[in-house]
Formats: C-alpha cells, structure tokens, sequence
C-alpha cells in the first residue's frame, strides 16, 4: 500500500525531506501546506498529482493523509500538532518544538491522548557513529563532556529574532543537548551565559546572542559544557567530545574518533541518517511497530526542556534545576 504524505512548510527542510520521500518505494507526496496557496503549490509542482493548501484545515479536509512532516520555524508551532492530534495523524516534526515548553507541552498532552505516532528530527541520533559511541559508552565511566556549534547566523529574517528563533541554543545548539542526553542521559541543572557581540551592528533587528555557554549537571554525576557562536564569517564546526576513564570520544557530522591512549580509530558516517529517520517513521506507520524512531515528541520534550531552560538561566544569571515534565 502507497501511504501518502503531506508537507507543512515551503522552506529547505521541507523540500529536502520531499526529495527524500518522494525517492522511497510506497511512498507519495500528495499534499503540500504552506503560509499561502501560491509557495504551497509552487513546492506541490515538484511531485506528481501533489497539491498545495494555505491552511492545515483545508489540506486534513481535501486529502486523506497516513502521515505528515512539519517543517516550520519555532514561533510557528502549536497548531499543526494539535490538528494533526485532533484527527489521529502520525506526524515527524522538525526540531525545535517551539519557544518556549508552553505549547509543547499542550501538544505533548494532545499526543498521549491519542496514543499517536510522532517522531522529531533530531537525526544526529540515527548516525551510523552515534550508534556506535553508544556501543563504546556501555560499562565505561563518563567524566564529562564538551560540546560545541560554531557558526554564522542564518539569513531568515525571523531567525534573528528572539521571539521568532529563541536564539541559537533553541534553534540550532539544541542537536548537541539532544545528543548528549541520548548518549549520557538526562540532565538535572543548567547555568548559561549569552552575550551580544556585533552582529546586531552589521544587521537590522538582531535580539538573539552572538555567543552562549551552557555548564550542565547530569543524572549520573557527569558534568558537561555546550558552548555555541552564530557570529563567524567564515566556516563552521559542530560536534561533542565525551572523556571516559577508557577513551575519548569525538562524535561530529563525518563521524566518530575514539582515542585511547596512543591509538586512534576513525568511524566514517556511511549512511544518510534522514533517510534512516524516514524509514523507522514510516515503519512505525505501517506496523505500529514504534521501536525503531530514536526520538519521539515526548522525548523531544525533555531535550526542549534543557534548551529553554539554559535561556532562563542567561536571563535571570542563576542555574535552573530541572524537574520532570509535568501536564
């Protein structure tokens, strides 16, 4: 059976995630929904008898969906999910889950109530090396870890803007807080610091930090440090280090490098991990069978929690202890 997808959103991601669908057996783009009817069918014309909505109601209304992606800022969240929920539509989201954890978390409520298939894009899970670091992880003594996203900012009006982005740990840094809770567990406080450099002098309506650092305590007595620029004009850099009482671990977009003493082994990333994310999702969707999605939205939560947390702590200059989610 065919299952049919729908897209929320006109942007890169969700022309990327419609290439990559679109190329999978049993699966067809059939409907496309963006903030008007013109992006929506511009995006549509790109797959064959896909069509193009200005609304969520008007695309739940006119197409029978099995599945639907959201690939929308942060400020744009809430209402999608909580259609999506409202009818009992699977659905994979991009990260982040929003701004803040308001509307997340009346999702959240929405998702459990259904009992609905979700999944959220944090693909560095499905990583050919993070699966191994996992592997290298078990019975060793984590000490702590660094993590870091070195970069530019993104020429999106709204990613500027505190209230359209929540800034760079919210929108882009949140990958390294999810990878490390997936490899070291949960996090139980945080402390940041955001500064204000010069990218607010060379563009207009600039409210986000230049640079931040976030200090977080973990559940098992590791401590670990995530530190992010988006004022670089140059190249950037992502990735996490872990040290352990064995051997060091340096997870980054190529791949894995464990150190150990005088020895050195590489772990070259093989294959797309958006098309392993695609493919646990929709296997889900067809059996029910939910084992395979490394990241659904409850978890996502708890990653969101960490991020929005380390925003109040640059805001009030006091840590932030985290308690458990609660709706």
């Amino acid at each position: 059976m065919t299952l049919k997808v729908g897209l929320v959103g006109t942007g890169w991601f969700s022309k990327m995630h419609g290439e990559l669908l679109a190329a999978e057996e049993g699966i067809e783009v059939a409907a496309v929904c963006g903030t008007s009817k013109e992006k929506a069918n511009q995006l549509a014309s790109a797959f064959d008898d896909a069509r193009g909505y200005a609304t969520i109601t008007d695309m739940l209304d006119s197409r029978r969906l099995d599945a639907v992606y959201i690939c929308v800022p942060p400020f744009a969240h809430g209402e999608v999910e909580l259609a999506l929920a409202e009818r009992g539509i699977p659905f994979l989201v991009e990260k982040p889950l929003g701004l803040d954890m308001q509307t997340p978390l009346a999702v959240l409520q929405a998702v459990r109530s259904k009992q609905l298939i979700t999944s959220v894009g944090y693909h560095f899970r499905y990583m050919d090396s993070v699966a191994r670091a996992k592997q290298l992880l078990e019975n060793r003594v984590v000490g702590m870890a660094l993590g870091h996203w070195m970069g530019g900012m993104p020429e999106v009006s709204w990613w500027r803007k505190q209230e359209g982005s929540g800034g760079q740990i919210v929108e882009q840094t949140t990958h390294i807080f999810d990878l490390l809770r997936h490899l070291l567990g949960e996090v139980t406080e945080v402390y940041a610091a955001y500064a204000q450099r010069v990218i607010h002098t060379k563009h207009e309506q600039v409210s986000v930090p230049d640079v931040g650092t976030v200090t977080l305590k973990l559940q098992s007595g590791a401590v670990a440090n995530i530190s992010n620029a988006c004022m670089l004009s140059g190249g950037g850099h992502t990735g996490l280090t872990v040290y352990t009482d064995e051997c060091n671990l340096e997870l980054t977009h190529g791949g894995l490098v464990e150190t150990q003493g005088e020895h050195r082994r590489e772990y070259a990333n093989v294959s797309n991990p958006y098309v392993n994310e695609l493919r646990a999702f929709f296997h889900a969707v067809r059996t029910q069978d939910t084992s395979a999605i490394l990241s659904t939205y409850e978890d996502a939560c708890r990653t969101q929690q960490v991020t929005v947390a380390a925003n109040e702590s640059a805001q009030s200059g006091l840590p932030v202890r985290l308690e458990p989610l609660s709706i």
